[in-house]
């Protein structure tokens, strides 16, 4: 299969490489580049385990072909940081209000919420159902979900 060149800026870092026509972003992501935040969950786009920014946009990453996302910006939930932090704020909301368990479902939960948070600083509980429509998590129930999406809100005003 012929393989095709694009070009990915990844967690600020741009990269040049060939990929299969068929190739998804997350494989790319994850089998390339060892960023394995973003999960393979359902394959289908319906679990929200693969969430990824894209040019300042929540995606499914297992929904997108690599080739289409050529010359665009990619952040993985190991991208987001604060400078002089080892977490972002939204990762430590998570972790303070109880919001992981597993923690399979959490990268798709913290990239989306953080999406959301740098869209509408001032999330309404209906904002963050809306936005986490698409993030599936078998453990927590969401009610902590959705208050650690408050606190992370909080947090990212003052970091």
């Amino acid at each position: 299969m012929k393989k095709l060149p694009i070009e990915l800026t990844i967690n600020g870092r741009l990269h040049e490489l060939l990929v299969g026509p068929n190739e998804t972003l997350l494989n790319v992501l994850r089998d390339r580049f060892h960023l394995t935040g973003a999960k393979y969950g359902c394959g289908i786009g319906e679990c929200g385990a693969c969430t990824v920014i894209l040019d300042g946009q929540p995606v499914l990453s297992c929904q997108l072909l690599a080739v289409t996302c050529s010359g665009k910006k990619v952040v993985t939930i190991e991208g987001m940081h604060v400078p002089g932090k080892d977490t972002h704020p939204m990762q430590d909301a998570f972790v303070e209000e109880g919001a992981v368990q597993c923690g399979f479902c959490t990268p798709g939960m913290v990239v989306s919420a953080t999406a959301l948070v740098e869209e509408k600083p001032d999330p309404t509980t209906q904002d963050i159902k809306e936005a986490l429509r698409g993030n599936f998590c078998r453990c927590t129930g969401y009610e902590n979900i959705i208050r650690a999406v408050k606190t992370g809100a909080r947090k990212m005003k003052t970091d």
